[in-house]
């Protein structure tokens, strides 16, 4: 009992430092909360590790890129601080895969826990240090160059990120759960193959929207102080729901598969 109580309390202390941070709205940090509550409780001080390794290190690229690159703010609908909808896309999954650990101990849901945050960091980094790259990424609906930032786009720069991002939690998750080789490379890759699933969402169902005035293609509704119109895409198919249903399917084929 009292180590759950002091989890619960490390969980409200992390989420306050990460608003005192600006890495989360308030809206955001009562998402943490839970998202943080249920993998404390599904997987302990590790699984808080990882998650918290995840979170931190796609938080300061996020605030990285944001500096470095202010144009992405007429593109993309959301700033580097994230509110509830970015932290359950990101996170729900990991969180749910906690509360089924927590019914059961079948390893299954170590794995589902690990491809899903890899999913998650390994878009977060093949994103934020794509955007950095020199060289314009190619849209993978049509082959052609598009601006820096841009869904549905890719670059070397940022499928090696990608891979990273996904390495980085399949080892952290060796360190932390001494999981099997299988387990590693199943994190790898299947979190790698979630980052290239929300590529092709991105490209082919992601919403975007065109600026009538200055002619800009953004996720924004609102851009020029006036209502923007819809592209290309689905109008509920915005980069949270992209991001969800990538990891959604990576965890499932995954699973499956295991």
């Amino acid at each position: 009992m009292e180590a759950s109580l002091g989890l619960i309390f490390l969980v409200l202390i992390a989420t306050m430092l990460a608003v005192k941070s600006s890495f989360l709205s308030w809206s955001g940090a009562a998402m943490a909360f839970l998202v943080g509550l249920c993998t404390a409780l599904g997987f302990g001080i590790k699984g808080l590790l990882l998650m918290g390794a995840f979170f931190l290190s796609s938080s300061l690229f996020s605030k990285y890129k944001k500096i470095n690159m202010v144009e992405f703010q007429h593109i993309h609908e959301k700033g580097s601080t994230r509110d509830w909808a970015q932290v359950l896309a990101n996170g729900g999954l990991a969180a749910l895969a906690g509360i089924c650990s927590i019914l059961s101990s079948d390893s299954i849901y170590l794995m589902a826990f690990g491809i899903a945050l890899a999913s998650s960091n390994s878009d977060t980094w093949a994103s934020e240090l794509g955007s950095l790259s020199k060289k314009q990424p190619i849209s993978v609906r049509g082959f052609k160059v598009v601006a820096s930032g841009t869904s549905g786009a890719i670059s070397f720069v940022g499928t090696m990120a990608g891979l990273l991002g996904a390495l980085f939690i399949a080892v952290l998750s060796l360190l932390l759960f001494e999981t099997n080789t299988k387990m590693f490379f199943f994190i790898v890759g299947f979190g790698f193959i979630g980052m290239l699933i929300d590529t092709l969402l991105g490209a082919f169902l992601q919403a975007e929207y065109r600026c009538a005035r200055c002619g800009c293609r953004t996720e924004k509704l609102l851009h020029c102080h006036q209502e923007t119109t819809l592209s290309k895409g689905k109008a509920w198919m915005n980069n949270d729901v992209v991001n969800l249903l990538s990891g959604l399917l990576a965890v499932l084929l995954g699973t499956a598969l295991y």
